[in-house]
């Protein structure tokens, strides 16, 4: 599933640059070739597909060696809610990730957030932790992607734990 979302991502970029270059070959000047050009696009999109790649699996990864540090952990997606996804003002997406403790005594929360995008692919993780939730009350946090997401941007629970 994983190398399904690389190629994806890669897939993404390289259509992003591909336009990008059509526009540029439209106005190229006498020094430009039209295979000039396409060979430069498609270099910087096997870049930027690279560098996508690279950003969702450290997500990824660093979202696992949390939730693997949290010992006694409960299952707790039932117990989380997001928000709508909003794009704030770095260009990042973010949602509020609402929790609500059920048991009898003070805990706190491990989540996991998946933005996907329009197809609901997962186009980056996120974890946030809320601390201290006292036994039947509901505390919130703030999710905020790692880097800026292209298009409509969806959220939803990718795991959450309760300690």
């Amino acid at each position: 599933m994983a190398g399904y979302r690389a190629r994806w991502a890669t897939g993404t970029a390289l259509t992003a640059v591909v336009a990008a270059a059509l526009t540029t070959l439209t106005g190229c000047s006498d020094d430009d070739s039209p295979s000039d050009a396409v060979s430069r696009a498609a270099s910087a999109a096997r870049s930027a597909g690279a560098e996508a790649t690279a950003a969702f699996a450290s997500a990824t990864a660093e979202a696992g060696r949390k939730f693997d540090e949290v010992k006694g952990g409960v299952d707790a997606k039932g117990d989380v809610k997001l928000g709508i996804p909003a794009t704030d003002g770095d260009g990042r997406t973010k949602v509020e990730v609402t929790v609500d403790n059920t048991v009898g005594s003070t805990r706190s929360f491990l989540v996991q957030v998946d933005f996907t995008d329009q197809g609901g692919n997962r186009v980056d993780t996120v974890v946030v932790t809320v601390s201290d939730v006292s036994s039947g009350e509901s505390a919130k946090a703030t999710a905020r992607s790692t880097r800026k997401l292209g298009g409509e941007v969806g959220a939803k629970v990718g795991r959450a734990v309760r300690y």
